[in-house]
């Protein structure tokens, strides 16, 4: 099956919202906009295009890592499967771009980042789901129980590496325009 992948340059407009899916799955999710910059030799500034916007959604212990990484106002590159949920809205019909995330990270075009490899079990706990993700997860029938997350991919951190967390520095360096 072919599917579309697309990776988009933007920022976090909201914080990430940690839930429980079906089967105690753990899902994270985001907003991205992203909005194309050109100079504009006439008027000799820079001028903004349209602005697109994403849901982020990144599943398992992925979504832990993700709800401890990305804040909103951070420049963020995501990379994903494209989809699309079309909904009936009062005024008409609304489509919304899903990106569901193979690879999320900070912007290093536009600030400094420090990586810490995430180590240990990553159980998904009543304190890192949201409220509302949390009410909805304590009226369901048999809720207590194993919250577990596979986690056999951060097993080990590295040898050398400083446990210092994310740092990312926003910086809006605008590129010099072309003569």
């Amino acid at each position: 099956m072919n599917e579309l992948t697309i990776t988009v340059a933007g920022w976090a407009a909201t914080d990430v919202r940690l839930f429980k899916g079906q089967g105690d799955l753990a899902i994270a999710s985001f907003r991205v906009a992203s909005t194309p910059r050109y100079f504009d030799r006439d008027k000799g500034t820079w001028v903004d295009g349209v602005t697109e916007w994403f849901t982020v959604r990144v599943f398992r212990g992925a979504a832990i890592t993700v709800s401890d990484s990305i804040r909103t106002g951070m420049p963020v590159v995501v990379t994903g499967r494209l989809r699309t949920s079309t909904w009936e809205a009062k005024d008409g019909p609304r489509v919304d771009h899903l990106i569901d995330a193979t690879a999320v990270g900070p912007d290093c075009m536009r600030g400094v980042a420090t990586f810490r490899r995430a180590t240990g079990d990553a159980s998904l706990s009543e304190e890192d789901m949201s409220p509302a993700a949390s009410a909805i997860a304590a009226s369901k029938e048999g809720a207590a129980g194993d919250d577990a997350v596979d986690a056999s991919s951060f097993e080990t951190e590295p040898p050398g590496v400083e446990a210092d967390g994310l740092d990312a520095l926003d910086r809006e360096d605008e590129p010099e325009p072309v003569p």
